[in-house]
């Protein structure tokens, strides 16, 4: 058993769908759970325009009944407010007004490539798909796939460790669940006040300059059972799986799974996680280095996955181009844009690793009821000792 995401819709077209294959039956959903995923995706100091006119929520449109999922996949619609400012333009069907074509690709973006791979001759017909508003429907549908993770004892959490050059200081030790409990009335979602503020004056500075800013956000997920995932295969090691999952949102270019830019540096001795045992503990580690992960599978430390977002390739003061109609020299295209959405890619961030985690219960542990789950997390937990390793 499987479990699947996949999502339409352009950035400023009707509205986005997601739909979710594989989640069991009787888990239990709540609307404002879903929807305040949502509202957190539109957080974040340095987000533009485009937040005041949009307030995302999910509606459902299938596999649900009365708060509970059925077996069968699950629907979701979010619609775009902005939509009847963009209805000639992104209309699905022909339009009796001229509508101009776009034909000025950014430096950064699918545009120009995508141009050639589809034969378009209008940017748009690019870049609305290949916008990161396509994220709002991967929240949504991460959104069900934290409450299938809850159900089974598992929490995913998020933080902002870097806005460009500005780094928040490394913890003193390792992050507890509890730690996140106000991370989202910070402006930037960063767990050190004095960062923080340093992080918001940079990205003020950066706005005024005209330039935008990438930064990294660090996912954690707390309660995982090992052996999720597998070494048998390349494909089904889940460092690979994370590591697409989250390169594939818009702008993020790098994944680090604990602390491997550090440990590439290290001598072996400092570099892994040393394993002991005790009646009380059971088998445990004093470190986490490895983030959660050996060979492919959860150790049952909570799982660290890092993502590099480089700046946004929207610029208020455009870089160079070419208009791809004349072939003459020109500015990009200048579309209304955030200066720094690192704060919100840590919540696409959540929902991408959820999506990861989910997927890997569904494939280890089966099941068509959400209690048929659970019985077989419970056997697999008493065969391994992990209940009394973590009682």
């Amino acid at each position: 058993m499987a479990l699947r995401l996949i999502t339409a819709g352009e950035s400023h077209g009707p509205g986005l769908t997601c739909v979710v294959e594989g989640l069991p039956a009787g888990l239990e959903l709540d609307r404002d759970a879903i929807n305040a995923d949502m509202a957190r995706r539109q957080l974040g100091h340095g987000r533009g325009g485009r937040m005041k006119i949009e307030r995302d929520a999910a509606e459902v449109t299938g596999g649900v009944r009365h708060g509970r999922t059925l077996g069968s996949p699950v629907a979701l619609q979010v619609a775009n407010r902005d939509y009847a400012n963009w209805e000639e333009r992104m209309n699905p069907w022909p339009v009796d007004a001229e509508v101009p074509e776009v034909h000025l690709p950014r430096p950064g973006h699918a545009d120009l490539v995508g141009l050639w791979k589809y034969g378009h001759t209008d940017v748009r017909n690019v870049l609305e798909r290949a916008s990161a508003r396509e994220t709002a429907a991967r929240v949504a549908g991460g959104a069900l796939c934290k409450a299938f993770l809850a159900a089974l004892g598992v929490q995913v959490r998020s933080h902002v460790v870097q806005i460009g050059s500005v780094h928040a200081p490394e913890a003193d030790g390792p992050l507890a669940l509890e730690d996140f409990d106000g991370v989202d009335a910070d402006p930037v979602r960063c767990l050190d006040g004095e960062a923080s503020r340093a992080m918001v004056a940079h990205i003020n500075a950066q706005r005024k300059a005209n330039e935008s800013i990438g930064g990294v956000f660090e996912v954690v997920a707390f309660g995982l059972v090992p052996g999720l995932g597998s070494h048998v295969s390349w494909e089904e090691r889940l460092d690979g799986r994370l590591a697409m999952a989250i390169c594939s949102i818009q702008a993020v270019k790098g994944v680090a799974i604990g602390d491997a830019w550090d440990v590439a540096g290290r001598p072996g001795s400092e570099a892994h996680d040393e394993i002991f045992f005790d009646a009380d503990e059971g088998y445990h580690r004093h470190t986490n280095r490895a983030g959660g992960l050996e060979g492919g599978m959860t150790t049952g430390d909570p799982l660290i996955a890092r993502g590099a977002m480089k700046p946004l390739p929207t610029l208020t003061k455009p870089l160079q181009s070419v208009d791809v109609d004349t072939h003459e020299p020109a500015q990009a295209l200048r579309e209304r844009t955030d200066s720094c959405t690192v704060p919100a890619a840590g919540v696409v961030g959540e929902a991408m690793v959820a999506l990861v985690l989910a997927d890997a219960y569904r494939r280890k542990l089966g099941g068509d009821h959400i209690d048929d789950v659970r019985a077989a997390l419970d056997a697999y937990s008493d065969r391994i000792g992990w209940q009394r390793a973590q009682a």
